[in-house]
């Protein structure tokens, strides 16, 4: 196992792409803190499918918007846990796609509070602690529109957009603690809302030049390589887990 005993919180852990990045995290050995803001049961379903297979893992609440409630949510994963070892920054909420028209000031604000603010939170609440572990691991999750950069993605991107420039910045600032940060961007990947099945779902993936249309597992195990000691020397990187859709330069 790639992970066994790391201590690694991943926010926005109850369903979608971060329900599958814990159960991913946990299968390679992690013991994985799943956050969640209002979805208590989905987040401890998550949990009860880690534990029925061996595994660890616990659910705790925090809105990442809100720095006090993310610090005492940090506070509790050290206290159950004894260490925190690498952070997930996945939570994201809020209406994401629309013209600039149609969006209003909130919409804006809202996708910047969970693509920046949600990280700049976790980080300095988690930061003492890896200084003292003698380093850490943040994976923050990112997007492929960044180098797609489709029209009325606007919202989505003053979130996600923030969230890839701090990420370039902390690597530097952070490297000195042995802390590292890289982003995973992933594509649109099938999870729980996702029918593989479906005509849509086929017609992406003939689009894909892997031609497969992507578990949200992908994320996990891409999250898991960051987290590992095979990702030691590595930070700052942008990686994008798409099967191969990328149409520009810039990566």
């Amino acid at each position: 196992m790639l992970i066994e005993g790391k201590v690694v919180l991943v926010t926005g852990a109850g369903r979608g792409i971060g329900a599958s990045i814990s159960r991913v995290l946990a299968k390679e050995g992690a013991v994985v803190a799943v956050n969640y803001a209002h979805s208590r049961d989905k987040a401890e379903k998550v949990v009860a499918e880690i534990t029925d297979l061996g595994g660890k893992a616990a659910a705790f609440q925090a809105d990442v918007t809100s720095a006090a409630e993310v610090s005492r949510m940090v506070e509790q994963v050290h206290s159950m846990f004894g260490r925190i070892d690498g952070v997930v920054n996945n939570a994201i909420n809020g209406r994401q796609e629309g013209s600039i028209e149609k969006s209003s000031d909130e919409d804006y604000l809202n996708a910047f509070q969970y693509g920046c603010m949600g990280v700049i939170h976790m980080v300095r609440a988690v930061r003492p602690i890896m200084q003292k572990q003698g380093g850490g691991r943040i994976v923050n999750i990112v997007t492929e529109l960044w180098n797609l950069a489709p029209e009325n993605w606007s919202v989505y991107m003053s979130g996600k957009g923030a969230m890839v420039g701090i990420s370039r910045s902390l690597a530097k600032e952070l490297g000195s603690d042995n802390i590292t940060v890289n982003m995973v961007a992933p594509g649109w990947m099938v999870d729980e809302k996702v029918n593989p099945d479906s005509e849509g779902s086929k017609n992406f993936a003939r689009s894909i030049p892997l031609g497969v249309h992507g578990s949200a597992d992908e994320i996990g195990n891409a999250c898991v390589f960051y987290i590992s000691r095979l990702a030691g020397y590595i930070t700052g990187t942008y990686l994008p887990v798409t099967g191969g859709r990328i149409t520009q330069a810039g990566v």
